[in-house]
Formats: C-alpha cells, sequence, structure tokens
C-alpha cells in the first residue's frame, strides 16, 4: 500500500457515507463519501468502517496448548486491530510473548498470569507456591507499556484444592502494582459468591454470560444480587465466550434484566477459531445482533468501550490527526446458523462480516 491511500465510500454505523485519506499512517481528511476525485484505493461501497475492533480476551501464545495461538491470525487477519491475551503467560515467558508482539502487525497488550507458570499448565492456580508475588511485581516493572492488568483464572479446575485464596492474593498483588484485576468465572468451588465481592472498580470479570450452574443469575433468570453489586461500583463485564463460556440463554436473561456487556470479546485460539464455537469477534458480535442488540452497541463495546477500559480514547475514534486504526465490515442480510458455547444453535438472519483492517499504514484484507 501506497504512503497515501483513500477508502472510498463507507460509512459509520450512524449511516453517514464518507471518504477516509490515510497519508503516512494518519487520518489526514474525513469527507462526504463519493465526493474525492479519482477511483484509486480502497473502494468500500456497501461496507460500514469503524475505529480497529478491540478484543479484551484471546490466547495468542502459540507455545502453549490448548490455548494458544498465532496474534494477526486473531487480531488484524479478523478485522481485529488490537488484542489483550488474557492471561496466557506468567512471569516465566511473558518476555517471549512481548517479543512476539513487537513485530506482529496487530497490536497487542496482556495481562500477566499471576502464576508464574501462567497455562503451561491449565491448573496454574492450583499449587500457592507457583503465585510469587516478587516475581510477579518485578514482571510488571519490566513491561510497563504492555502489561495492562493481572489474570486469575478462579474455577474448580484451576484452583483445585487452593480455594479462593488465589484470588485473595491476586487482589493484594493489584493493590500493590496499581494494576487491576480480570477474573475468570466458572464452575464451583469457590463459590461465585465468595469471588463477586473481592473485586473492585475497574477490574473485569470476564465470562459474565456463561451457562454453567455457578453463574451470576438464578433459576428465574434474575442476576444474583452479588453481580448488582458489582455493576453499581464499577466492575467491568466482559463476554470473553471461549469453548465453555457463552450462554444464550443467559445472555438473554441479561439482556431483560438491562446486565449489558461492557465489553464483547472471544477469548479465541486456535481450537474454537477452526472448530468454533468462536470462529471470530465478527461471529460473536453476530450473536448480539440476534440477541436484539443494534449494531451501535455491538460496535461501541469493542471501540470505543474496550478503548475507555485501556485507557486509550484515541484507539475508539476515527478522527483526523490520529493513527489510522480502522476496521471495515459488511452485514450481510442472510440467514445464518450461531452456536453458543452449550452446543444451542441459533438462525438469525443477518451477520457481521470482516473484510478489512487498516494499522501501522497499512491496508490487510481478511
Amino acid at each position: 500500500m501506497s504512503e497515501r491511500f483513500v477508502i472510498r465510500n463507507v460509512k459509520f454505523v450512524n449511516g453517514q457515507s464518507a471518504d477516509i485519506v490515510v497519508e503516512n499512517g494518519k487520518i489526514a481528511e474525513i469527507v462526504q463519501g463519493g465526493s474525492l476525485p479519482g477511483n484509486d484505493g480502497i473502494d468500500g461501497t456497501g461496507l460500514y468502517v469503524s475505529s480497529g475492533w478491540i478484543d479484551m480476551h484471546v490466547h495468542a501464545f502459540p507455545e502453549f496448548d490448548p490455548y494458544g495461538d498465532e496474534i494477526d491470525e486473531i487480531g488484524v487477519k479478523q478485522g481485529v486491530t488490537t488484542i489483550i491475551d488474557a492471561g496466557s503467560c506468567g512471569a516465566d515467558r511473558i518476555g517471549e510473548l512481548q517479543a512476539s508482539a513487537a513485530v506482529a502487525n496487530t497490536r497487542c497488550f496482556a495481562f500477566l498470569n499471576i502464576s508464574h507458570i501462567g497455562l503451561q499448565r491449565v491448573d496454574e492456580l492450583s499449587q500457592l507456591e507457583w503465585i510469587d508475588k516478587e516475581k510477579v511485581k518485578e514482571t510488571v516493572a519490566l513491561y510497563p507499556d504492555f502489561i495492562v492488568g493481572l489474570k486469575a483464572r478462579i474455577s474448580r479446575s484451576v484452583v483445585k484444592d487452593s480455594g479462593i485464596r488465589p484470588l485473595v492474593l491476586a487482589r493484594e498483588l493489584s493493590e500493590e502494582t496499581g494494576l487491576p484485576l480480570m477474573v475468570h468465572i466458572g464452575s464451583a468451588p469457590p463459590q461465585i459468591e465468595e469471588v463477586i465481592p473481592l473485586l473492585a472498580k475497574g477490574d473485569v470479570v470476564t465470562h459474565y454470560l456463561n451457562g454453567k450452574p455457578n453463574n451470576l443469575f438464578d433459576e428465574a433468570g434474575k442476576p444474583l444480587p452479588v453481580l448488582v453489586d458489582a455493576v453499581k461500583r464499577g466492575v467491568h463485564l466482559d463476554v470473553g465466550h471461549g469453548s465453555a463460556s457463552f450462554s444464550f440463554r443467559v445472555a438473554q436473561h441479561a439482556k431483560q434484566n438491562g446486565i449489558q456487556p461492557d465489553t464483547i470479546s472471544t477469548d479465541i485460539y486456535r481450537g474454537n477459531r477452526l472448530n468454533g464455537p468462536v470462529y471470530s469477534m465478527a461471529n460473536v458480535l453476530s450473536k448480539f445482533l440476534i440477541l436484539g442488540y443494534s449494531l451501535e452497541e455491538v460496535i461501541h463495546a469493542v471501540t470505543v468501550k474496550a478503548a475507555d477500559w485501556l485507557g486509550k480514547p484515541e484507539l475508539g475514534r476515527i478522527q483526523v490527526g490520529d493513527d489510522a486504526n480502522l476496521t471495515l465490515f459488511a452485514v450481510k442480510q442472510e440467514p445464518i446458523v450461531l452456536v453458543d458455547s452449550e452446543g444451542e444453535q441459533r438462525t438469525a438472519d443477518q451477520y457481521i462480516e470482516a473484510k478489512g483492517a487498516v494499522i501501522h499504514g497499512s491496508f490487510f484484507t481478511c
């Protein structure tokens, strides 16, 4: 791609048409669609444009199996310009992930797993000695521009006999480092009523729409008091779809009760990208359209809201003078079968399809 190129006849989610000029990696001009002379550049007729999609929960360290993948496979190739690895690595190997991120086309940040071994094993919090507080603090100091938070997976298969203790240590580490927590929730023990009260404003609860018995809604579909209280104090609700953590049924209960996602994320890695039920960010976003969320709400969750949580509002806007950070996508008016993590299928009459991404002055086709 040349140093200057034009994206023609795209539209914003509010329906406004635009031509966007990108020059030396920056947005140089935004004008009414079709008003710039010539026909060079990228023809965006029929496509939407937003600021680059941000995925708050991915696994981008391919050396770990099963929870790993290549950065650009789950980034720009999917229309996602910014990813946050959700605790694949602890102190032992976060440097390798940072080195990979430095040469990838996709912008990448990370939550540091509080267990120094990270996802080398999937019971990484079952031994308390694997939570080395000094190592965590030293590693955070080493990578201040890369590590954006701490990750603790608080469910039975991960903590085993350690119970709630890893989360108590994570809370202490959060206060000592000034970094927020991302907490994975799942099967008990610990009980969800023990977990959620330990989260503070700005912390992230991921998998909040999971359909497991230990979830955040009662049998009648009403939000548990701990969830209502968490929302009131500013705990951030993240989807984290994954292979086992998104239920259409629970998501419907949440919407009916006004418990909307702050951010929509995939929890994507090689297995659920290739074999489902995640497949892509676009596929996950389409599931929220079928639930009755508007296109504006869905795109807002993976642009403005995610950028605000990161403290990087420029990543959630399209503005002359900013770095060009864009996602191009279509909304196809065709039937598609969408599947949640519990195997429930729903047929939608429309779906989102990523078409391209602009980052670092280059255009990438999805």
